[in-house]
């Protein structure tokens, strides 16, 4: 027997319905918002990522050579490709451009609860301005997607990396891997690599709750940035810890967390970036987020949501010699927007309403000669056991009374 790939999954039915149910929410959002979907190619020239993430991200990606030698790679990001496409097609397009996207993507990471080699994510790009009402609005688009999808408790952490550089080149403690140590929040190294003293001011400045207390000139845009949140209505939190570890982002990083998933409890990552020049095009003001779509699922269940209820198809069943009967049944509830099956194994009708009764269907259509002949099907409602004849043309009523 062959198993799936470690760190991959298989989804069943119900599943599916959970997922598909929570991509609409989300896709419902972000119009909303006024952003528009688009799609880039789930396999891309592995220079995108190595060109923007420099070549130690090869050892999580999935790389390979094609046929003629190209070094290809299973995208394990979406942000590249998006700005890839929007540098060879958009450049020209009137601005800003909101842009959405879900996909899936790939890495060759250790698997866990809530992160697998394959997983997928809802995110967006904002091109063209950094205003901070702009950036406000982005904020609370990713904090209204996760709401609106039915999350009660998340928590919103608003950065600023130039704040951060600033006060590390204060200190004397900037440099490449302390931004990686403080995005990972490895404080134990960090002490190790700061000293002690560095280390405690570093401390006292990640504790600081009210922006009034930063005098770096970086602050006015940010009180701009949570007056505006005020206005849409968005709880945040100051985190001057927040961090990225590589030099294209910019400006205010923020994330959103739902603490009932535990040490993996990030939904959303998201803030300002300087990526299109290091790809070819003219600098322009861009901004983003990503939602792990699966651990926004798995929060939603640690919760106890409630999923949209699925409209149960109604089955067409038939006595022997009516299946064309049956047939001209079950496609004119298609045509009317009716979820409709029909027994497509010759069953007897017993066996036909145990099937029904299985799959948790409320109402049986039964297709039978005398009835046929007035003009008429039996319905059964399944609950209650009732059944009735009624006028073929009385169905679609019946169904939805």
């Amino acid at each position: 027997m062959i198993s799936k790939p470690r760190g991959t999954r298989d989804f069943t039915p119900e599943e599916m319905k959970k997922r598909r149910w929570l991509e609409r929410k989300m896709r419902g959002v972000f119009e909303r918002y006024g952003y528009e979907e688009i799609a880039t190619p789930t396999i891309e020239h592995l220079e995108l990522f190595t060109l923007k993430s420099g070549e130690g991200i090869i050892e999580e990606t999935y790389a390979f050579e094609d046929k003629a030698g190209r070094k290809l790679a299973l995208r394990p990001e979406l942000t590249a490709p998006v700005m890839r496409f929007y540098v060879e097609r958009f450049q020209m397009e009137a601005k800003p451009l909101k842009f959405y996207y879900f996909g899936n993507c790939f890495r060759y990471d250790r698997p866990q609860k809530g992160r697998y080699r394959e997983f997928w994510q809802f995110g967006c790009e904002l091109i063209g301005s950094d205003k901070p009402e702009a950036i406000a609005e982005l904020i609370s688009l990713a904090y209204n997607i996760l709401r609106e999808s039915g999350l009660r408790n998340v928590i919103v952490r608003v950065g600023n990396l130039d704040i951060l550089r600033k006060f590390l080149d204060s200190i004397g403690a900037r440099d490449a891997e302390i931004m990686r140590l403080i995005d990972k929040k490895d404080f134990e190294e960090l002490q190790k690599r700061m000293g002690s003293e560095e280390f405690k001011k570093f401390e006292e400045f990640i504790g600081v709750k009210n922006i009034d207390e930063i005098e770096y000139e970086e602050a006015e845009r940010m009180k701009e940035v949570f007056d505006f949140l005020e206005e849409f209505g968005i709880p945040y939190n100051l985190d001057l810890s927040i961090a990225r570890g590589l030099d294209y982002y910019i400006g205010i990083v923020f994330e959103i967390d739902a603490p009932r998933l535990g040490a993996e409890k990030q939904l959303c990552g998201g803030g300002e970036y300087n990526l299109v020049p290091l790809l070819g095009g003219r600098k322009v003001a861009t901004a983003g987020f990503a939602i792990g779509f699966d651990r926004t699922l798995l929060a939603l269940e640690i919760e106890g949501a409630e999923f949209g209820e699925e409209e149960k198809p109604v089955y067409v069943a038939y006595m022997e010699g009516m299946i064309k009967e049956a047939i001209k049944i079950v496609k004119m509830l298609r045509q009317q927007g009716i979820k409709a099956e029909m027994d497509l194994m010759r069953r007897s009708i017993s066996k036909s309403l145990d099937y029904a009764n299985k799959k948790g269907i409320e109402k049986v259509i039964i297709v039978a000669p005398d009835e046929w002949k007035e003009n008429m099907v039996i319905i059964k409602d399944m609950k209650s056991g009732e059944q009735k004849k009624i006028a073929i043309g009385e169905i679609t009523k019946e169904i939805h009374s």
